[in-house]
């Protein structure tokens, strides 16, 4: 189907990218003053900013229960962008939609922070709820991970950290539109070719948002920093990968998941039509893109049980 026409709208009337060098303290000041008021917010049982050892974090409790499974989500933004309030919206219907506990991590960013710091906090976050399961009231059973666009980077990489520690806990992975393979050769997938221009997010862009993270000491050659470049996915947790039709990422994740079948692992690659890389920030007041919190909940109910 063609890009869906609220999208169509909203990208027609997008200003063109800035010249010259990007300003990341810009950027994200100009993020957040999209963020909308407490008072607008979806309402849930409780929200709570906290640390989780020495990293911030902010967890939503949906509702007054006794226990919990939890999910740990880390936010997108090409690992220099976003931040608890940017996707405090993604994190509350998550919330909402799964009645699991979530916690957002406000993971340190590139430039200011190197590689791996980013990655290190998401891991941290993860061990740290498992070790204090009590004070989360939490259910021993459902432990997952979610992430959106370079969160799903995250996503990827902790599971495979995890796995290779021989840390079982993780029992799944949601990967919204992830950026699982930084060599952004044009080549590589027809998805950077077909999604070029004109759907929000352009190809020729890739590289410059991801700059910040490359100086910062990123390789995409390394797994951790490219998923789709590891190797074995045996003995991964259970997947849910979202794609949409209208991104230049499309491609590099359906792969992703194909390839975790092969090795054996649980995984549901589902395309959103007429959809763009973000919609499950930008435009998830559209029903027909709100679903995804739905389908979410619905792969952590059904999956690895």
């Amino acid at each position: 189907m063609p890009l869906h026409p609220q999208i169509a709208e909203l990208i027609a009337t997008l200003p063109a990218p800035p010249e010259g060098p990007l300003d990341p303290a810009l950027m994200r000041a100009g993020d957040e003053t999209h963020v909308a008021p407490l008072n607008e917010r979806l309402p849930l049982h409780a929200v709570e900013d906290t640390t989780a050892g020495d990293v911030p974090v902010r967890i939503y409790t949906p509702v007054d229960a006794d226990a919990y499974g939890l999910l740990v989500y880390f936010h997108g933004g090409a690992f220099f962008l976003g931040s608890l309030n940017t996707h405090d919206h993604v994190a509350r219907n998550l919330a909402k939609e799964t009645g699991l506990k979530v916690i957002s991590v406000d993971y340190r960013l590139a430039p200011e922070a190197a590689f791996p710091a980013g990655l290190e906090d998401c891991h941290a976050v993860v061990r740290w709820a498992a070790e204090n399961g009590e004070a989360l009231k939490w259910d021993g059973k459902t432990l997952a991970l979610a992430g959106d666009s370079s969160g799903g980077t995250f996503v990827a990489a902790v599971a495979a950290l995890a796995h290779d520690e021989g840390f079982d806990r993780i029992t799944h992975q949601v990967l919204l539109y992830p950026s699982l393979d930084l060599d952004f050769d044009v080549d590589r997938y027809e998805s950077l070719r077909e999604n070029a221009e004109g759907y929000g997010v352009e190809t020729a862009g890739l590289k410059g948002f991801n700059s910040f993270y490359f100086e910062s000491g990123a390789d995409a050659a390394n797994p951790l920093v490219s998923p789709i470049k590891r190797e074995d996915l045996s003995g991964l947790p259970p997947a849910l990968i979202v794609t949409a039709e209208y991104d230049p990422m499309r491609d590099e994740g359906e792969l992703y998941g194909q390839r975790l079948k092969e090795a054996g692992v649980e995984v549901t690659v589902s395309r959103y039509a007429g959809a763009n890389h973000g919609f499950a920030q930008n435009f998830s007041w559209i029903p027909e893109y709100h679903k995804v919190f739905g389908e979410t909940a619905a792969f952590l109910r059904s999956t690895g049980e």
